[in-house]
């Protein structure tokens, strides 16, 4: 028996729903299955604690093993305990969200434990194995609301974007209309980003200013007092 299944606590686990941001929609990567039970369902990427091993730990444990993803913005969601959510015996899990640019990394799309890889929008999902929907469904509810007291958002844009880039990522996620001139004045009035001398000229007939979030201005901003909203 191989050392990660002697080690493993078989009733604790942890699932992550990635969330990512591309082509205006929101994404979120899923995992084919190679093991039973359930091989070759969907599912969102997780697996089980192992001994000495904290629930967060585990969580980014599991992302990097399964999608090579590190180092990225990770919340738990809650507990998920219902009795007969898993088929071969009783197991909790701990969800978590993440959030990335699907841009910034090259996925692992295949190995012991899964079979394939893809992102897909989150209006158009396969069935989902066992309560991962559920999971999925707390997740963006989660991030609905993390999104306007804390900015959060950024970690799904590139590292340079346009206002208009940034007002499309608050409407989808938030699945709300922003007035285009009071966005940009809340968003600007609060100091967190940095206007570059760079435009995007991706097809556009009047170039778009480019733009940063300043992580140092953020937390200083954050410390003298600034409450971010949106």
């Amino acid at each position: 028996m191989p050392d990660w299944l002697k080690n493993r606590i078989k009733n604790v686990s942890t699932d992550t729903v990635i969330f990512g941001f591309d082509n205006n929609c929101i994404e979120v990567l899923l995992y084919k299955r190679a093991q039973n039970p359930s091989k070759g369902a969907w599912a969102l990427p997780g697996g089980f604690l192992m001994q000495g091993e904290l629930i967060e730990e585990a969580a980014r444990r599991i992302l990097k093993d399964t999608t090579g993803v590190a180092d990225i913005y990770l919340e738990e969601v809650g507990v998920f305990d219902q009795i007969d959510r898993f088929p071969s015996w009783r197991v909790f899990t701990i969800g978590y969200f993440a959030l990335v640019n699907p841009k910034r990394y090259k996925l692992i799309s295949s190995g012991i434990f899964t079979l394939d890889a893809n992102w897909f929008n989150i209006d158009d999902m396969p069935e989902l194995a066992w309560d991962h929907q559920n999971i999925v469904d707390k997740a963006l509810e989660k991030l609905q609301m993390r999104v306007l007291h804390k900015p959060i958002g950024f970690e799904l844009l590139p590292d340079k974007f346009t206002l208009p880039h940034l007002q499309t990522l608050y409407e989808v996620v938030l699945d709300k209309k922003f007035d285009k001139r009071n966005f940009r004045k809340k968003i600007m009035h609060m100091g967190v980003l940095t206007k570059l001398n760079e435009k995007d000229r991706k097809g556009k007939k009047r170039p778009a200013d480019l733009y940063k979030f300043n992580k140092q201005n953020y937390k200083k901003l954050v410390d003298q007092g600034m409450i971010f909203g949106i």
